[in-house]
């Protein structure tokens, strides 16, 4: 690369590298943890799931190493791919089950990919301290959020998570193997040449284990990494050392958007979870069964409105739902991976509330997409009475938090059924014990790599 660093990717590279345990704020540590162990949560349920097993077969067979020192075990399986590969594998295997978390401005996600990097990085990588995993954790989401952000205002497609979460990827791992400066950069160039450009509206017409494509996005940032550290050369990163992106970079260290993540309560695309919020404020708050409802109008922002509104025929599409999510959780009273999957697919219960719902779009909650997800609904009773949920706020972020004794909860709910009540809560004494200081990431990994 040629060209002298500028003073955006110099001060990305004195973060990447000079960042400290004790320079992360005790909330941004926490919310690592959190963050660590609901992605862990997700990984887990999404183990049995088909796109999670066709991942993880198809990096056995294609993404492997002949050197002892470059593999790595894959989550929740056991079997070894390489280091990228075994990020491929459990970054893909949690994005096909859309329950991770996820950054508003970037209408994306950032630990499915740098969760899976990092303990891919970990299995060739020195024991390490809880604060100092978490460090890294925090490292890789300030790096791919900025990264993010920088592209959405730089570009006129709305692309995938995969397109700039793989440089948070490369940071991270930059870090963690020891690169200098200079091949960070070089590795930061790389990932976003080769990052996924996806068009993520195309997935969300067309609903398929493509996702958000952060399973390439964590392939890419471990390769780049491994690239420059080898001395490929790569162009210089536009997200990073472009002027017009240089104000998403000058709160780096300030600023943490590792406390600016929303945790998602149900396996569906976030467009859709204000609307069902609602619908459940509202039937909790009156009592309702589903046989009280005739009719549901739901009013939402324009991409919300996009997404699927007829009979999923697959756990892909069920999850980039809006009809079926409400009709679900009208019908059931929660949305979970037996809902989204299997028999739950044909249930005629929700098929036939499907048939009840309407979707319209909403000048008001345009306006405030992307920075919140906000909708209002109308539930018609039976007997003629119409109530009228107000302005909604989807649960789990910044304007309704779920606590951390809720996202354990979530974590139980999804992984206690796949890998065993007592290995579940291994791994929440482990994830609490690295923020507390009592625990390090070997504590934790010891529980992850058994097959579900």
């Amino acid at each position: 690369m040629e060209g002298a660093m500028n003073r955006m990717m110099s001060g990305v590279a004195d973060f990447a590298l000079g960042l400290a345990p004790e320079d992360v704020p005790e909330g941004a540590r926490r919310d690592a943890a959190l963050m660590l162990l609901d992605t862990l949560g997700v990984a887990a349920a999404a183990s049995p799931i088909e796109a999670g097993r066709i991942a993880r077969d198809t990096a056995s067979l294609l993404y492997g190493s002949a050197d002892p020192a470059h593999r790595a075990r894959m989550l929740f399986d056991g079997r070894e791919a390489s280091l990228a590969g075994a990020a491929y594998a459990a970054a893909t295997q949690t994005d096909n089950l859309d329950a991770h978390d996820g950054y508003n401005p970037v209408k994306g996600h950032i630990g499915v990919a740098i969760i899976p990097a990092l303990l891919a990085l970990a299995e060739q990588a020195e024991p390490m301290r809880g604060a100092e995993a978490l460090m890294l954790v925090t490292l890789g989401y300030e790096i791919a959020g900025r990264a993010g952000l920088a592209l959405h205002a730089t570009v006129s497609d709305y692309h995938t998570s995969g397109a700039w979460n793989a440089l948070g990827v490369a940071a991270m791992a930059s870090r963690l193997r020891g690169l200098s400066a200079s091949q960070l950069r070089e590795a930061i160039g790389i990932a976003e040449y080769h990052g996924p450009r996806s068009q993520m509206m195309r997935e969300i017409a067309n609903p398929s284990m493509l996702h958000d494509g952060s399973g390439w996005g964590a392939m890419v940032g471990i390769s780049s990494t491994i690239l420059a550290e080898r001395g490929f050369t790569g162009a210089p990163a536009i997200t990073v050392e472009a002027e017009e992106a240089a104000s998403f970079w000058s709160d780096l260290g300030s600023r943490w958007i590792m406390q600016a993540q929303y945790v998602k309560p149900y396996p569906i695309c976030r467009w859709a979870h204000a609307p069902i919020d609602g619908v459940r404020d509202l039937m909790l708050a009156n009592g309702l069964g589903p046989d009280d409802i005739s009719h549901i109008q739901i009013n939402t922002f324009h991409e919300s409105a996009c997404l699927f509104q007829g009979v999923p025929d697959s756990t892909s599409m069920a999850q980039y739902s809006l009809s079926f999510a409400v009709a679900t959780q009208v019908v059931h009273g929660r949305i979970g991976v037996e809902q989204v999957s299997g028999d739950g697919l044909a249930d005629a219960a929700v098929h036939a509330m499907i048939k009840r719902i309407s979707v319209a779009e909403s000048a008001a909650h345009n306006a405030t997409f992307p920075h919140t997800r906000d909708a209002d609904v109308q539930i018609t009773l039976n007997d003629g009475r119409v109530l009228d949920s107000g302005l909604v706020h989807a649960r789990g972020g910044s304007e309704r938090p779920m606590d951390e004794q809720e996202i354990i909860a979530k974590f139980e709910d999804y992984a206690a059924p796949v890998i065993g009540a007592d290995r579940a809560s291994a791994i929440v004494a482990a994830v609490i014990g690295m923020a507390d200081g009592t625990c390090g990431l070997d504590d934790l990994r010891a529980h992850l790599y058994a097959p579900a």
